[in-house]
Parts: C-alpha cells; structure tokens; sequence
C-alpha cells in the first residue's frame, strides 16, 4: 500500500500588541497553565498510534507539495486553515474538526476534492448528511488508548465521579438537574467526587478514575465523548444523561429549525452502564444503577476492548481509506 498522509494543521496563533508577541504568549500560556489535550488533538494521536500498531506506511503534515499521485490524504485538522494551499487532485478523507456544522462550509466538496466527510457517530453524521448528501458522508469512531486507561490497583474510596460537561444553560441546569443529583447522592451517604470538562489534566482524571466505583455523566450530547469512553476503558460503569436532542443554541443559525435527534452516549451498550433522560428519571434509574453497579453487574471495559480500541479504529480507518484509493 502506498504511503498515507496524515494532517492536523492548526491555525498559527496572531500577534496580540507587538509584531512577534505571539511567541511569547505561547510560552507563557506552557508555562502557566496544566499540560492539556484538545479533543481533536487526542482523536489525530489516537490514529497515529494505531497506524503504528498496524504497521503502517504514514507521514504527519508534510508539504502538500510532497503527496505523490495515488497516495492517500487525511485530514483531520483544526477549522479551515487545515486544507489552506491544498492544491493536488489527491482525494481527501476529512472530517471531524474542519467545521462545527456544514452550514459553515457549505462548498467544501466544492473547493477541495474531498472525497468523504467523516464524523464520530450516527446522529452527527446525519447532520452533515443532510447537507452534503449521505454518500459524502462516513462515521469513523475515534480509538481509545485502552493499555493506558485501564483499570488501576487503588482502593475504590470515591463511590461516584459526577463530570460535569454542562454546555449551554449552565445556571439553570446546574440548579435543576446537577444540585438534585448531588442531593440524592448526599442522602444516601455516598461518597462522591466532582470533576469539570476543561478543569483537569489527564493524570488528574485518571487518578479519580482509579479510585471511582462508577461514574455520573452530565453532557447535553456528544459526537463520541472522549471522557466518557476513557472511563468505559478504566471499567467505570457510568448512568449518563441523555435527554434526546442537540441543543446548541448556534443550531437556529445554521438553519436547524426542527428538533434534531442526539445522544450523550453514542459509543454504549448495556454493558456500560444505563441512561437517564431528566431529573424525573434520575432517582429510580440511579438505585438500579448504583445496585448493580456495586454487584459488578457491568462489564464496560468489555465493550472498549470490542468496539474502540486504538487498532480497531486504525483499522476502521485503513477500510475507509481503501474504499476511497482501492
């Protein structure tokens, strides 16, 4: 097989007050701030260590100017500036992260020879499907680092981990959803721990991971979740909330007018743990859930290990590559 370009170009930060100061902030920001991952970084890394795992023949953002005919292109990069000076007639399997809805690149099958656009799961892919037509458009899940997160020796001292990846309504939600979840789990004398999207170094997760008996999950919708796979993967059975539809308030402006069906949970099965759609649920599913769980009824690392492991999702990959460059 011919060599595999990989992309993820990020657009190169501005100058702020003085010409060349964009150095500096950068600088700054590593030495101030927790060593994090963007999401979109984590699914580009992920994929290049399962092309390793598979052997793979692959080179991660030459020059364009490089890419010989009949070698294959992927681009999984950050907003539009990641095909910027794209000028071969090489397809391009894109995806992910070059926009947050096809309203904002309504002519990229236009511009670029893209070939396929990608997405992590049923419900967003239908979203971009509807737009772009569904022959344009593929699901490739992201693969989870599973000899990394993976279960740990400590004591379980934590009885839930509650994440909060709250998005929109912060304050009214957090009031009538977060605080009667916090409360129920006050009054039964549990044990329990807070974490928040954005907050935490990756080390800092997976320490409470390796502690925690099971996991509460409060997210409007995800396209796959890393956070809650990485859980799955450490074998923390996790009730997640999942009240039906995308609610991104920018979803009016691009034209959504009708309720669009979305999940908190699209990488799930009954081996992971259980779902809960609003505060009315929430008592009687969490005591079936916690009963359960502390029986080890759920086996979610099991379902890691079948569906989302770093080679399966290579893999899943290389068949979408082949099917574009047979």
């Amino acid at each position: 097989m011919k060599r595999i370009h990989l992309y993820f170009r990020t657009p190169p930060p501005n100058d702020r007050l003085l010409p060349g100061d964009r150095h500096l902030f950068v600088l700054l920001k590593k030495l101030l701030k927790k060593e994090r991952t963007s999401g979109l970084k984590k699914v580009f890394v992920n994929l290049v260590k399962g092309f390793d795992e598979l052997g793979l023949d692959y080179d991660i953002n030459c020059s364009f100017k490089k890419i010989m005919p009949g070698e294959s292109v992927v681009v999984l990069g950050d907003g539009k500036y990641a095909l910027q000076g794209y000028d071969k007639s090489n397809k391009i399997i894109a995806g992910i992260g070059l926009m947050t809805n096809p309203a904002e690149w309504p002519d990229v099958f236009e511009q670029y020879p893209v070939a396929v656009y990608l997405q992590h799961s049923e419900w967003a892919k239908n979203i971009y499907a509807r737009a772009f037509g569904a022959e344009r458009c593929g699901i490739w899940p992201a693969g989870i680092d599973s000899d990394k997160w993976a279960p740990g020796k400590k004591n379980k001292n934590i009885d839930v981990l509650v994440y909060d990846k709250i998005m929109w309504n912060k304050e009214h939600t957090r009031l009538n959803l977060k605080a009667p979840v916090l409360d129920r789990l006050k009054s039964l004398g549990l044990a329990y721990r807070e974490i928040s999207y954005g907050s935490y170094t990756e080390e800092e997760y997976r320490t409470l991971l390796e502690q925690s008996s099971a996991m509460i999950y409060l997210c409007e919708h995800e396209s796959q979740g890393f956070a809650l796979c990485e859980a799955l993967s450490m074998d923390v059975p996790v009730l997640v909330w999942d009240q039906g539809f995308w609610l991104d308030p920018n979803r009016l402006k691009w034209g959504e007018v009708e309720p669009v069906p979305a999940t908190s949970a699209p990488c799930f099965d009954e081996r992971c743990g259980m779902r809960f759609k609003d505060i009315a649920e929430f008592d009687g599913t969490f005591d079936e859930f916690w009963t359960k769980a502390k029986k080890h009824a759920f086996k979610p690392r099991d379902y890691v290990l079948e569906n989302l492991t770093l080679k399966k999702s290579a893999q899943k990959m290389l068949e979408i590559i082949t099917s574009i460059y047979p």
